[in-house]
């Protein structure tokens, strides 16, 4: 006789518990990281990803960047996520985060919807590897200040890590495309700063 076992928490499950058990005006992403518990990599690099792709919610790439670059890193080299205590420290406010959840949640429960056990090749360990490697290069691009240019690599990283967590390698695919056109717009962006400024390093010497 076999027992059935629970279904695992999905990502909205996880993050609506965490905001019921936020109860101190300030959270610290150790907070945040022991509440979440089970399959905390991928959602960490979720939550973390998500203020980027909200207009409104200004200030809150410089508290959560640094954290999504460092467990990105880490999925890359296939280890256990774990913070140090400078990042384990850092807080961020309970309104900020409640708004940051409340608005993603309609999102995440429409994309669950689609999330399934397929392309299972995707999602193994190499394949970890390999998202954590490019999830890297996109969070660096997250940090970059570009006006809007955090959006697409943050969709890209939450794309692949919902593929990665609920087994979905077309999921994987997705957030690899957004994460190839997310680089080729950051690309584009820095080639003409570089070259409007060498324009007017030129113009300068009266050599253009």
């Amino acid at each position: 006789m076999t027992t059935d076992q629970p279904a695992p928490e999905r990502m909205s499950q996880a993050l609506a518990r965490v905001q019921a058990e936020t109860e101190t005006e300030r959270v610290t992403i150790g907070d945040l990281f022991a509440r979440i518990g089970e399959r905390a990599h991928y959602t960490l690099l979720i939550l973390f990803a998500l203020p980027n792709t909200l207009p409104g919610i200004p200030g809150t790439s410089a508290v959560l960047g640094v954290p999504l670059l460092y467990l990105t890193l880490q999925l890359a080299l296939g280890r256990a996520p774990w913070l140090p205590g400078f990042i384990a420290r850092r807080s961020v406010g309970r309104e900020a985060l409640a708004s940051v959840l409340e608005r993603a949640q309609p999102w995440l429960q429409r994309g669950e919807h689609y999330l399934k056990p397929r392309l299972r090749g995707l999602t193994g360990p190499w394949a970890e590897r390999w998202v954590g490697i490019c999830a890297v290069m996109l969070a660096a691009m997250i940090m970059l200040p570009i006006p809007f240019g955090n959006m697409l690599p943050a969709l890209a990283i939450i794309f692949a890590a919902l593929g990665l967590m609920e087994e979905d390698g077309l999921w994987v695919v997705i957030g690899a495309v957004t994460g190839t056109l997310a680089s080729a717009v950051v690309v584009f962006v820095l080639w003409a700063v570089l070259k409007s400024a060498l324009f007017v390093v030129l113009g300068a010497f009266g050599l253009n």
